[in-house]
């Protein structure tokens, strides 16, 4: 077993040092949404009964509704994410999709559900070149009916409650459909996504109608109401999802990518899509095996291949595990973690894929073995350079590259996660996206919610020429995602944790140094997801936020050779934990995106 010399420092002095470079800020209440008579937003809830965390004290309010109501983990995460729908939309809802991650406490096991996008059965590797065989910009792609795949939020919903629900769809959407037709109070993040994308939202009526009345963002402290993803809400309740994949909404849904609702008078070229109500007919989720790798004593679950997130934390835990993380100097520990995630990050390029399109050597990525044969390559005394080249989880051999590097390719930066826990001890990590903050801008006329541009997670064209990418364009294929949702269990096979978070490909960093944080370094859980990021994806420079860009950390790291780029915010986690006398424990963000909400059943328990 290989063991890397790192200098010993008490584990509570280096949280305490993480904590005074900016993790500990006071939660932030300033831009809480009280339309309904939500709380306003705290970071972290303690207690019994059940508990839930998201970025939305709205959202997180209706899956505490449900779970009051006697519903089940999974009853609650519905509810939440369609309320997200509501008052997340540049994030999340129903014009998009993404990945379910359930811990069943009857049978002590985990599923995972696979609801990605999936591109028009048209599609081929030309999908984003021009009239002459160039990529397409990619603001142009994204602004378009091209980056638009079939969506896949309202097949997981439907999937997840049928396998494990106990409360039909109609239901669990009620909390989001008076949400919807009752208004939330408009807070700083969202006129600030608002104002970001408004000379897009600008280009199209119904969602300028929606999202710019009076042809500005809203003001914060407003009511914006959706009354047309209310009614969409309440037909999906009392038809069904075939309302979507079979029906009218589809129909719509296809009228909008193939012919795109402009405004007269624009000079935006918005190019069509080519997706059909077969494309929409012929969607399913796929019930796919987690992907499993154990650290410190305990299982780690995540969400295999078309998801690139289980298969690249895992690795990177793997890369770590014989690293003493917890005494290692707040240097070594940030070096370590950086490395891995390079490490992890080159082979992901390399292999995974959707796999009803590409062999992905998932088990062998996973394995030990191969993990060994990366982590050789990590000296504590300078860094890799990136663009760092693959191995081969096939062969692995010593410290061997399996061929030509390749730069990892963009991913848009949003999306949301939410987490849930029930009195049972189910628990849910649920991570949705429509992509780029404001997804592809179209709203469905008449249906109130924003179309996803997905799609252009896909290479546009290889990454390197002399690489084989896996992440090209194919007919009904799914683009490669960094969603990450993961369930960690103790021996017992009972849940000791679970976390999950959007920002792109940077998911895969944030969820790799909060698990680290908290099981390594001795954090909190909250205080885990507030510790400022580092994010290192084959890049040549590591994306910092601010409190590690302006600390001392970052000059002793760069004496190892590490480069860095500031970033304002990475991610935005979420997560529960089971407590040892029983109680499950909410965390959300302190600071980042305005702060998360986290909440629980009951605070005091039984009398």
């Amino acid at each position: 077993m290989r063991r890397s010399t790192v200098r010993n420092v008490s584990a509570l002095a280096v949280a305490a040092a993480m904590l005074t470079a900016g993790a500990a800020a006071p939660p932030s209440t300033t831009h809480s949404r009280q339309a309904s008579g939500v709380p306003a937003k705290t970071p972290v809830a303690t207690g019994y009964g059940g508990a839930v965390a998201s970025v939305d004290a709205d959202a997180t309010a209706a899956g505490i509704q449900v779970l009051k109501a006697g519903g089940n983990a999974v009853d609650a995460a519905v509810a939440t994410a369609a309320a997200l729908g509501v008052t997340e939309p540049y994030s999340a809802g129903i014009g998009g999709g993404g990945y379910f991650v359930y811990y069943d406490a009857k049978s002590r096991t985990v599923h995972t559900i696979d609801g990605r996008e999936t591109a028009p059965a048209s599609a081929d590797s030309t999908l984003f070149l021009d009239e002459n065989g160039k990529p397409l910009p990619f603001d142009d792609a994204v602004t378009s009916g091209r980056s638009v795949g079939t969506p896949g939020t309202a097949a997981t919903w439907d999937s997840a409650l049928r396998a494990w629900g106990s409360r039909p769809l109609g239901q669990v959407l009620k909390p989001a459909e008076h949400l919807a037709k009752d208004g939330f109070t408009v807070d700083g993040t969202f006129r600030s996504q608002t104002a970001s994308n408004q000379a897009r939202f600008a280009d199209f009526p119904d969602t300028a109608r929606l999202f710019l009345p009076g042809g500005a963002p809203p003001a914060v402290g407003s009511t914006l109401r959706n009354p047309d993803l209310a009614r969409t809400y309440e037909e999906l309740g009392k038809r069904g999802t075939g309302l979507l994949y079979h029906g009218d909404l589809g129909r719509d849904i296809v009228r909008t990518v193939r012919t795109p609702p402009v405004a007269p008078g624009t000079t935006r070229v918005v190019r069509p899509g080519d997706l059909t109500t077969g494309d929409l007919a012929g969607y399913h989720t796929v019930f796919r095996k987690p992907t499993e790798v154990s650290y410190r004593g305990l299982d780690v679950y995540g969400m295999a291949p078309s998801s690139s997130g289980g298969t690249t934390v895992g690795e990177a835990l793997n890369i770590l595990r014989d690293t003493d993380l917890k005494h290692a100097s707040a240097t070594q520990y940030l070096h370590h973690y950086i490395e891995a995630s390079r490490i992890a990050f080159a082979d992901r390029g390399r292999w995974v894929g959707d796999p009803a399109y590409e062999d992905v050597p998932t088990s062998a990525l996973l394995s030990r073995r191969f993990a060994d044969s990366r982590a050789c390559l990590i000296s504590d005394g300078h860094a890799l350079t990136s663009p760092l080249a693959p191995g081969d989880p096939r062969h692995p051999a010593p410290c061997a590259s399996g061929g030509s590097s390749a730069p990892t390719t963009y991913e848009g930066q949003n999306t949301t996660h939410l987490t849930v826990a029930d009195k049972w001890g189910d628990v849910v990590a649920y991570t949705l996206t429509i992509e780029q903050t404001g997804g592809s801008a179209m709203t469905v006329p008449g249906r109130g919610f924003l179309l996803n541009n997905e799609l252009t997670d896909f290479s546009f064209t290889p990454a390197n020429p002399a690489v084989h990418d896996p992440n090209l364009p194919g007919p009904g294929k799914r683009p490669r995602s960094s969603i990450s949702p993961t369930v960690v269990l103790d021996r017992d096979h009972r849940p000791v944790f679970a976390i999950g978070s959007p920002g792109g490909a940077s998911i895969i960093t944030t969820v790799l140094q909060t698990l680290t944080n908290h099981v390594d370094r001795g954090m909190p859980l909250v205080d885990a997801i507030a510790a400022p990021r580092a994010s290192q994806r084959n890049a040549a420079t590591t994306e910092l936020e601010p409190a590690l860009w302006n600390s001392p950390l970052r000059a002793q790291l760069e004496a190892l050779g590490q480069k860095f780029t500031e970033l304002d915010e990475i991610g935005a986690a979420t997560g529960v934990e089971r407590l040892p006398d029983g109680r499950w424990q909410a965390a959300a963000e302190k600071v980042r995106r305005g702060g998360g909400s986290a909440m629980v059943v009951d605070r005091a328990g039984p009398q």
